[in-house]
């Protein structure tokens, strides 16, 4: 993840979300795609050709790499959050029920793995440098990560306890519970919120409990528009709160993200209470 000569660790950071990433089939398209509808354009990294990063007015915003010999992984935007211990983290993971998919693995400056939660939602999380001045809600970086899931309060136990939140440490992620939202904020940031609802086990993959990238756009029905000529698709109805409008769409391998742009001469922020963004 190393991108310049300066550089923050995780346990600096730790339990707040550091990265975002997507493994794509064809790596090609989907940076054409990406380019089209959000902007971005893409610096490999020294990790290999199969590895890039996405850069919005030269600022870093999310990694795209290949699934190269995966065909039946799933395509799908994931969350990363920084670590003091890959292994110590990974064993609180299986501890509590949940899986361990891939590693830790040693790659490139630190360590990496991904997991599903007791509910299936797939996040990694990451032992090393981590990308400066990358953080949720700040510059290029997303707007804000949700998990959508069946039981917020036990999905808010599972994290807070594998990733260390609102514990008595300095520097530790708050938790706080708002409007039957879970919301996690780091320092003076708000970074994540947990939703929780009645979600059907069915085999659509749209409506099983994930966690949503959300990522700024100036003008929503423009990009909606860039991704449909593109080969995506409008996955939900527009959507609004007092200070944002959204909508998920869908790219042409199913990833689901969210974009979002502000109402009318307001700031983006996390949508209000009583919402869903």
């Amino acid at each position: 993840m190393r991108l310049t000569a300066v550089s923050t660790s995780s346990h600096e950071i730790f339990g707040a979300p550091c990265w975002v990433s997507l493994l794509a089939r064809d790596l090609e398209s989907t940076r054409r795609f990406y380019a089209g509808v959000l902007g971005w354009d893409f610096r490999a990294t020294h990790l290999g050709a199969g590895l890039t990063v996405a850069f919005r007015d030269g600022a870093p915003v999310a990694g795209i790499g290949s699934l190269g010999g995966s065909p039946g992984a799933p395509v799908v935007w994931t969350p990363y959050f920084a670590v003091e211990d890959a292994d110590v983290t990974a064993a609180r993971v299986v501890e509590r029920g949940a899986t361990m998919a891939v590693g830790p693995l040693a790659f490139g400056t630190g360590r990496i793995a991904l997991a599903a939660d007791p509910a299936g939602a797939v996040f990694g999380f990451w032992q090393g440098e981590v990308v400066p001045d990358w953080s949720v809600g700040r510059g290029s970086a997303p707007a804000w990560l949700e998990l959508r899931t069946r039981d917020a309060f036990a999905a808010a136990i599972f994290y807070g306890e594998v990733l260390e939140w609102a514990g008595s440490r300095p520097g530790c992620c708050a938790v706080s519970y708002e409007h039957a939202h879970v919301v996690l904020r780091h320092g003076h940031d708000t970074v994540a919120r947990i939703s929780g609802g009645a979600l059907e086990q069915a085999p659509d993959p749209e409506v099983r409990p994930r966690w949503h990238v959300h990522f700024r756009v100036p003008d929503l029905e423009a990009v909606a528009d860039a991704a449909t000529r593109l080969g995506g698709r409008v996955a939900s109805p527009v959507q609004t709160s007092r200070m944002n409008r959204w909508v998920v769409l869908a790219d042409p391998e199913g990833a689901l993200f969210t974009v979002v742009a502000p109402q009318d001469g307001v700031p983006v922020g996390l949508a209000q209470p009583g919402t869903r963004g």
